[in-house]
């Protein structure tokens, strides 16, 4: 399927699970936090996903123009990487490395993507208003059918991690669907923008020690979050809703859930002017240290 990737660069969106900032994905295959989200789109219908990444995703898409050959995406230019003064711990906030090095800092990420170009065009100029980046979690059969919308994050300087294929339950995956889920994320993305993901978070948490171990020997650090936007939820599918529930949950760290969802990237100027104006900010992805592991 895979080597299918230059034919899509030719042609031609899910949620995700409530949140508890120092609750572990468990490594048993159930979802980490109760009250588990069904995936489904912004209308609410259930979103079919392929397991075996042959055939459509479910949802129309209109035609676009063909995007730029992967070999012709500029790489991120690694001289401008801040240094790595920043790891995750145990329940995946954002902690220093050093003393004296500012702790009052979060990460943003969205999941799900990409999605829609009009969305996404929002999202990263409202990103570059406030000098911020971001994790972009993909899913490999969202890029697969828009990989414009993949080389356009990468352009504008934001992260890509890897959000799995076809966003199903990974904890309660075979090894083997496992493995095929985390490696072809990891191969779409670098043929389409010439580098693979460094970041893994895995669908609704769900998780167990093969999933974590595969990220790591795919290069990647293992994360949920620590700050849950809840914007998946039918209840808080408004911009002044997404804002209120990071302020109410906001700590040194913070590493921040939310998707590309409309009434996000519509909440995304005044949450990203609330956290400034609380003294936070926006740490670039790339200054965390991911194979960085504390003394004891």
């Amino acid at each position: 399927m895979i080597g299918l990737v230059a034919g899509a660069l030719t042609a031609c969106s899910t949620t995700q699970s409530t949140d508890n900032p120092e609750q572990q994905a468990p490594s048993d295959g159930q979802v980490t936090a109760p009250g588990e989200a069904v995936p489904q789109d912004e209308e609410g219908a259930v979103e079919h996903t392929d397991a075996d990444h042959g055939g459509q995703s479910g949802q129309s898409d209109e035609d676009i123009s063909e995007p730029p050959a992967a070999e012709e995406v500029p790489a991120v230019d690694e001289d401008e990487a801040p240094p790595e003064d920043y790891y995750m711990n145990s329940v995946y906030r954002i902690v220093p490395k050093e003393e004296g090095v500012d702790d009052k800092v979060v990460l943003l990420t969205f999941d799900d993507g990409p999605k829609e170009q009009a969305m996404l065009d929002s999202m990263i100029a409202t990103l570059a208003k406030h000098d911020a980046k971001a994790i972009f979690f993909v899913n490999g059969f969202r890029v697969e059918k828009q990989p414009e919308l993949l080389v356009q994050l990468h352009e504008a300087g934001q992260i890509i991690g890897n959000h799995s294929w076809d966003h199903i339950e990974l904890g309660k995956a075979t090894a083997d669907e496992i493995d095929q889920q985390l490696e072809d994320v990891q191969t779409i993305v670098e043929e389409t923008i010439g580098s693979s993901p460094k970041f893994f978070r895995p669908p609704f948490a769900s998780s167990n020690d093969h999933v974590r171990q595969k990220a790591k020997e795919e290069g990647m650090l293992f994360m949920t979050w620590s700050n849950g936007s809840l914007d998946w939820d039918r209840n808080n599918q408004t911009p002044e809703a997404v804002v209120n529930n990071v302020m109410e949950q906001l700590h040194p760290g913070a590493n921040i859930l939310m998707h590309e969802l409309e009434w996000t990237a519509e909440a995304l100027d005044t949450l990203l002017t609330r956290l400034t104006d609380e003294g936070y900010t926006f740490l670039d992805p790339r200054a965390i240290d991911i194979n960085y592991e504390p003394e004891p």
